[in-house]
């Protein structure tokens, strides 16, 4: 996998990139069913009509991910962690592909080769960390709800897509100074991820974006000049 001795970090999208489903969205539905059967079926729906809406509108990813986490808002912290935990363990478990298996794969060989393991992810620490320790992640860098008295409040800190992944991403290539970033991997499956991809020097398309895959051999033959 690595063909060089010098540390180095993998920065690695999640949704469709090392598992099949969306995580935010099929978390939210999982919840919603397990705790209000055909009322929380409806109420996802009404969830995702509105954020179709609000896509076909042009309004950009960060505010829909803004959108999402407003739903949150009054839950319990403990509860939607323990929602989290049942709802890997099934996926997980589940007849059929969870995971994108040479995703995986290449994020244990990393792991195995001493490399420093990085999910990116829009997603939210309940949903992730389960996944984060499966693979062996070093760190998750992914939006965050904030929280009062143990119950989410509906905001977040950063929303952790498109710029916000290059601002995350750029922020822990800085915070280790011996990494040199032309040595680091990214795996990403969508246009969506190219402001992190563009930050390493090995980036890894999953999956049959062609606009992505376009749009890093441009930002390449630029960086060459």
């Amino acid at each position: 996998m690595p063909d060089t001795d010098r540390p180095y970090i993998v920065f690695s999208d999640v949704d469709e990139t090392l598992i099949t489903v969306k995580s935010m969205f099929d978390f939210l539905r999982y919840q919603l069913v397990r705790r209000k059967g055909e009322a929380g079926e409806r109420e996802y729906d009404r969830i995702m009509a509105g954020i179709a809406r609000l896509a076909a509108d042009g309004v950009p990813r960060a505010e829909i991910n803004r959108f999402y986490y407003q739903h949150y808002a009054g839950e319990s912290v403990a509860a939607i962690e323990r929602l989290a935990a049942d709802w890997f363990a099934e996926r997980s478990s589940a007849p059929g592909d969870f995971y994108i298996g040479p995703t995986r794969r290449a994020l244990h060989a990393h792991r195995a080769a001493g490399a420093t393991l990085v999910l990116v992810s829009g997603s939210f620490p309940p949903v992730l960390a389960p996944l984060a320790l499966e693979v062996g992640a070093d760190t998750v860098l992914c939006t965050r709800p904030t929280a009062e008295r143990g119950r989410y409040t509906g905001d977040v800190v950063t929303p952790v897509i498109g710029e916000g992944k290059r601002a995350a991403v750029a922020a822990a290539l800085a915070a280790r100074p011996e990494v040199d970033p032309a040595d680091c991997w990214g795996y990403g499956d969508h246009v969506s991820d190219l402001p992190m991809l563009e930050l390493v020097g090995r980036p890894v398309v999953v999956g049959g974006d062609n606009e992505l895959r376009a749009r890093l051999r441009r930002s390449a033959s630029r960086a060459a000049r």
